[in-house]
């Protein structure tokens, strides 16, 4: 079942729950995902409905930390429930020390020994962990790595 049939059924179960806050957030994801569906003229894969389903991630964070930052905590609130949502269409996200030993893997694999292989590094890493873990955690992680 693709993630768009997914959405569909979920939409259709949030609706008949009368769930408001759920239903908005499927609808918006549904919305992300046939955008990107138009624009590549074709059903998508797997690994691009990760690719949008992480950027959602990202931007409700990103919004939790702005909604912080200026004392809305009832937006906070609102947010969290949203990333909540959103991350049960995804992979379980790993732990730091998870993807620390992820990364530690991938640069004996590739042999990323210096400060000079981080891209290599983290090409590999983010292609290999992708949906798995935040970019932020595996460059602090490819950071450490390296550093060592």
């Amino acid at each position: 079942m693709t993630l768009l049939e997914t959405l569909n059924n979920d939409i259709k179960t949030a609706m008949k729950a009368k769930d408001r806050d759920r239903l908005d957030v499927l609808r918006m994801l549904k919305t992300a995902v046939q955008m990107a569906e138009i624009d590549k003229k074709k059903p998508l894969d797997q690994a691009e409905e990760l690719t949008i389903l992480s950027r959602e991630l990202k931007q409700r964070k990103e919004s939790r930390k702005e909604f912080h930052d200026a004392g809305r905590d009832e937006l906070v609130a609102h947010v969290d429930h949203e990333i909540e949502i959103v991350e049960t269409y995804l992979p379980k996200q790993l732990s730091t020390e998870e993807v620390l030993t992820e990364v530690k893997a991938i640069a004996d694999k590739i042999g990323a020994k210096s400060k000079a292989d981080f891209g290599k590094l983290m090409g590999a890493s983010v292609k290999a962990l992708k949906g798995k873990a935040d970019g932020n955690m595996i460059k602090e992680a490819a950071t450490k790595v390296l550093n060592q």
